[in-house]
């Protein structure tokens, strides 16, 4: 929790307004922003808990609507403007969420299974950003953003790396990616522990949120996403960069007002 309450805080010291999104969504939103690998939800390849028993409306009739549990606050935060059309003025319109996150890991099993490097559920703090049509500066923003998840791995003393995703390994409608990864001693090797992405308009023709320019014409906004942090990697990340020969831990100096000592002993 100091993890996500320090990640919180300069989120809004950095102007993000916070939100704890709805973890239970229609499935418009997980199609709007993507989740899907293809146009409908396929049990087979997305990595997405789909709840099973049906709910009623407000007028007692059985819903035909899906619902799922998001894998990341980014739908929800998306389909806040669901259908929205802003002004260019109040743009760039920069939030974050706290949320819980679901991913089933289709495909996963088997891989870093022990431990708790893969799990079903976790908590995470999740950047969004709607911003002008304009490549360059979405781009400048992507970077403000990923500095800011650099600085939160530098507070908490943890060597990282960050790696700019090529276009074959990026999913649908990304337009640009970079993944940081954070170095963790009992793998050996880096592992991820977020990413940033700009989809450009991508996700906004798919949600229809557009905003009204100085000219008067409408434009499709574009989205930007970034992880500032998530648990458990960065905790794993911690444990092992800053555990002692006598098997405790230091713990960050930023942390210690929300873990309440400055070291944790076995």
């Amino acid at each position: 929790m100091g993890i996500m309450m320090y990640a919180l805080k300069k989120m809004v010291e950095a102007g993000y307004v916070p939100f704890i999104p709805p973890t239970l969504v229609n499935e418009f939103a997980l199609f709007g922003s993507g989740y899907f690998k293809g146009l409908n939800y396929d049990f087979n390849t997305d990595e997405i808990y789909q709840v099973a028993n049906s709910d009623k409306d407000q007028k007692g009739v059985i819903s035909k609507n899906k619902k799922f549990l998001v894998g990341t606050a980014e739908p929800s935060l998306l389909s806040y403007y669901y259908n929205e059309t802003l002004k260019e003025e109040d743009l760039p319109v920069k939030v974050c969420g706290f949320s819980q996150c679901y991913r089933s890991e289709i495909g996963s099993y088997g891989k870093d299974t022990k431990g708790i490097y893969r799990v079903h559920e976790f908590m995470k703090v999740e950047q969004v950003v709607f911003a002008k049509a304009d490549v360059e500066e979405s781009n400048k923003i992507q970077e403000e953003m990923l500095s800011l998840s650099k600085k939160l791995h530098e507070d908490l003393g943890l060597p990282y790396r960050v790696l700019q995703i090529c276009t074959g390994d990026m999913s649908a409608g990304k337009y640009r990616a970079f993944d940081i990864e954070a170095w963790m001693p009992g793998l050996n090797r880096y592992g991820e522990t977020g990413s940033s992405s700009n989809f450009t308009d991508w996700q906004a023709r798919r949600l229809n949120v557009r905003y009204v320019d100085k000219s008067g014409k409408k434009k499709f906004v574009y989205m930007l996403n970034n992880t500032a942090l998530a648990t458990p990697r960065t905790l794993i990340a911690i444990l092992e960069n800053h555990q002692q020969k006598d098997g405790s831990v230091v713990v960050p100096e930023v942390l210690r007002e929300y873990v309440g000592k400055e070291r944790i002993s076995i």
